[in-house]
Parts: C-alpha cells; structure tokens; sequence
C-alpha cells in the first residue's frame, strides 16, 4: 500500500542512479529540493525527520549519488570518468526536473549536508541567478584539510593549496550572490564550526545576507544533528522558494 506522505524510487540520470521522493500531495508550485550527500554517501530513504517535512510541504526531492567528489568541478574516477559532479548537478539533474516536473530555477532549492553541505553552498556561490536558494547541514567547507585522510581529493587537486582555493568561501562574490542563504554547524563540531563561523564572518563583513545557527548542540557531526536541524533547514527552503515566486 502506498505511503499516505509519499515515498521513495530510483531513476537514472545521464547514466547514474538517483533517489527521488514523491510526496502523495506536491505543492502546486513544483517546488524541488536537491538533496546533496555527504562523504559517507548516506541517503535520505526512509528518514523522517528529512521524509516528513518534505511530505507535509510537498517538496519534491532529486537526491543524486556522485561518491566522494566533494561536488566539486574536477573529475572523480570514482563518480565518472567524463563529467564532474558540479556539472552533472547543472547539466542533466536540473534539466531533468523540469523535464519530469516542468519545474525550473528559481522554483528549485539546494540541501546539502557534511561534504553536500560545503557543495551546496559552493554551487550556490557560482551559479547564484540558478540556485537563489540554498542550505547547509554540517557543511564540511575547509575539506582541504582532510587531505591526509582522503582517497579522492589527492586525484583531484595538485596540493591542499589548490583544494583550499575551490572552496566556497573562495567563492563568495561581493556583489553576485544567492540571495537566500542558510547554514548551520554544531559549535563542537571541529573543524567545520570553525570554518562555518569563517563563512559567516565574510558574509556579514560584505554585507550579504545570511541566516544560520552556529550555537545549537545536537551531537557533533552526523545524522543525529542533521535531523534536529532538518525541519529548520525545511523551513526556510519552503519560505524562501515562495519569496523567490512571488519576487519573479
């Protein structure tokens, strides 16, 4: 029997596998969600505290696997061999929601969280005018510092150096910006806390408005945090789409 909120299948996408949530009622609006995973490649499927709320808003939700790229825009052999995973998100995964849905920026919002947070905030940063709407959960945003203990960075950028250069931070533009920005970090999760309160920083010093929650404790960095903070993050996704349809 299905679902009363919806529920879960997968698709391919330009020749790789993808989670999409169906609420049993979408919002009139075609709104979709991008839901960006992190380094440990955990999925959304059949968690409420992220299933719910998308139900009870009627957000439609494209979850694309691309191993651990850091969605990045340089080749991961371990994702694909021809196309990065900031590319295959802007060339085939948002032309595939207005394929299937008709839905169509501004109508579409990024979530990510850990390595998908820093990519989320990252996508957003460059390609402000297609991703106006964006939240981080955990956003792993200085990831140049796992080098030492990452496989796939190493195949990616000549040195940490070169990593660190890539990270959103570095491109936070002062007068070209997603005009609805969220994110949050456990203040004892180290070192994104830091890094997120580095973000914020420039944010507020540049004048570009943001709103996140840097003091809220919800047990470091995991599920257990992302899913206290996942009706928040909901929230101002479906508050800030809606501000984004009424200001076009």
């Amino acid at each position: 029997m299905p679902s009363p909120s919806g529920g879960w299948s997968e698709v391919e996408v330009a020749g790789h596998v993808c989670d999409v949530f169906e609420p049993a009622a979408p919002s009139e609006q075609g709104y979709v969600v991008i839901y960006l995973h992190g380094v440990h490649l955990q999925r959304l499927v059949d968690n409420p505290a992220f299933e719910q709320p998308f139900a009870r808003h009627g957000l439609r939700v494209l979850a694309p696997r691309t191993g651990r790229s850091w969605w990045t825009d340089r080749i991961c052999s371990e994702f694909d061999p021809a196309i990065t995973a900031e590319r295959y998100v802007m060339q085939a995964i948002v032309p595939y929601a207005a394929t299937r849905w008709g839905s169509t920026p501004p109508r579409i919002a990024l979530l990510g969280t850990s390595m998908g947070g820093q990519g989320a905030l990252r996508l957003a940063f460059k390609h402000p005018s297609l991703f106006p709407v964006v939240a981080a959960l955990s956003p792993a945003i200085d990831y140049h510092l796992r080098w030492d203990r990452d496989e796939t960075l190493p195949e990616m950028y000549r040195d940490p150096e070169q990593a660190r250069q890539d990270t959103a931070i570095l491109h936070v533009h002062p007068l070209n910006w997603p005009r609805n920005i969220f994110f949050c970090c456990d203040p004892t999760d180290e070192p994104w806390h830091t890094s997120s309160e580095r973000l914020r920083m420039k944010l507020s010093a540049l004048g570009i408005p943001h709103d996140c929650d840097l003091e809220t404790l919800g047990g470091g960095h995991g599920f257990g945090y992302y899913n206290r903070q996942a009706e928040q993050a909901l929230q101002f996704i479906v508050e800030r789409l809606e501000r984004e349809r009424l200001r076009v």
